[in-house]
């Protein structure tokens, strides 16, 4: 199977979905889509340059990082499932409003053309507030999938929610065969 493996700018679960895109890349085939901010922005949590020499090296790939280099997915059919993990709240805005601006939104735009899933895994600090909208109109959009959720911090970020990355295996395998994993809501 070829999965895409977007990944957005939420730094800090990097940790926890590099095991992941690795689990995966060993029985299939896994090619790394890095956002602008991924492929640019050192943070506390890495440099661009670390993550991108990490995922070259689980997936035997350069990530592709530009919106040329994704847009042929949908023509070509290059993939069976997009991951997105983690999924930001602006990619959520953008992704509810059909923008397709980045090399993420291009790629789960290209991709969604051939009635193919895109898993989103949410990962941002406004999910309960301004991105909750947005989390909505994909829950309803057909072809969107979602990894399970909750709170990560309830007491100091009260908004924000964030996926639970173990499960992107389970939630993939449900949403190639049409369905969405539950619960979407998980308390952690």
């Amino acid at each position: 199977m070829n999965i895409g493996f977007a990944m957005c700018g939420s730094f800090c679960t990097y940790s926890k979905v590099f095991p992941v895109m690795e689990l995966l890349s060993r029985d299939h085939k896994v090619t790394p889509i890095f956002s602008e901010a991924a492929y640019h922005i050192d943070s506390r949590f890495g440099t661009a340059k670390e993550h991108i020499e990490r995922a070259k090296e689980i997936c035997g790939t350069e990530p592709l990082h530009t919106i040329a280099q994704v847009e042929p997915i949908g023509p070509k059919k290059l993939l069976d499932a997009l991951i997105i993990a983690p999924c930001t709240g602006n990619t959520l805005a953008k992704l509810a409003h059909s923008i397709a601006d980045t090399p993420v939104t291009m790629a789960a735009k290209s991709h969604l053309r051939n009635g193919r899933p895109v898993l989103v895994a949410v990962s941002t600090n406004d999910a309960l507030a301004g991105a909750a909208e947005n989390i909505g109109k994909l829950l309803a959009r057909k072809y969107y999938y979602f990894v399970p959720f909750g709170q990560d911090d309830a007491l100091g970020k009260p908004t924000s929610m964030v996926a639970d990355f173990t499960k992107i295996p389970q939630a993939l395998e449900a949403a190639l065969e049409g369905r969405q994993v539950q619960p979407i809501y998980i308390a952690k």
